[in-house]
């Protein structure tokens, strides 16, 4: 496998169908993007298939680090045995708090999983809904909110244009690698209103406001691609791939 942005390098096939057609898109819209998907090299989202796999491990992830959820999941699947409704619903809770998790989290894990042995989350529906239609329905279960809908949509049903404008390595990707003055006629964003005076209060609520104005601006250049442009974000932050 070639270094990553090694001369000549060619990407690796990948397993979610629009990738390479997105990859080609972002690398011609967007030359700081473009930079960062040459530094990931053949690196591909890595889907997973089985939807209360996907819930559970976002639910780990919520509000840690890629590194951490990645520590926390390993014990709570080495827990498990295998990750499934009924040997969740199985394990003390005292089992799972031991794993790393907190005690709301164990209470989400374990009503996940009951909600699924008992019928009540149908995955076979959300095919052919809408993005929004489906964040309606999975923020309804206790303990997924929007961002945990939203990277159900991105790593299981695999669309293409979710932007997750709550997840704080996105908004810290756009502070780094797109300065203000780069949201401009393109994005939209340099002139939008209050922008310049949440900069210069520095408070991090202000930051934060900010971060999410800029890149909900930048985004429009990455449409219908925004998935794929949100992995490669989270990719230049840290060098775990990005998995739930």
């Amino acid at each position: 496998m070639p270094e990553p942005g090694a001369a000549g390098e060619r990407a690796e096939p990948s397993a979610v169908p629009f990738w390479d057609q997105a990859r080609r898109s972002l690398l011609r819209r967007d030359p700081v993007l473009a930079g960062i998907i040459r530094a990931c090299g053949s690196a591909r989202l890595q889907p997973r298939g089985d939807p209360f796999l996907t819930l559970a491990r976002s639910v780990v992830g919520q509000q840690i680090s890629v590194a951490a959820a990645q520590t926390i999941w390993n014990r709570f699947e080495a827990a498990c045995g295998e990750v499934h409704p009924e040997r969740v619903g199985r394990l003390r809770a005292s089992t799972l708090a031991r794993c790393g998790l907190s005690g709301r989290k164990v209470e989400y894990l374990r009503d996940l999983a009951g909600r699924f042995r008992r019928g009540e989350i149908d995955p076979s529906r959300w095919e052919s809904m809408d993005d929004e239609s489906v964040i309606a329905e999975l923020t309804e279960v206790r303990g997924i909110g929007r961002w945990t809908a939203e990277m159900f949509l991105i790593f299981n049903l695999q669309r293409p244009d979710i932007l997750p404008l709550g997840d704080i390595g996105l908004l810290r990707a756009v502070a780094l690698h797109y300065p203000l003055a780069d949201a401009g006629p393109e994005g939209g964003a340099a002139g939008a209103p209050g922008m310049q005076a949440a900069e210069q209060a520095g408070s991090a609520a202000s930051r934060h406001r900010l971060n999410r104005v800029r890149a909900q601006a930048l985004a429009e250049r990455w449409r219908p691609w925004r998935s794929v442009a949100t992995w490669y974000l989270w990719r230049s932050l840290d060098p775990v791939p990005v998995e739930y």
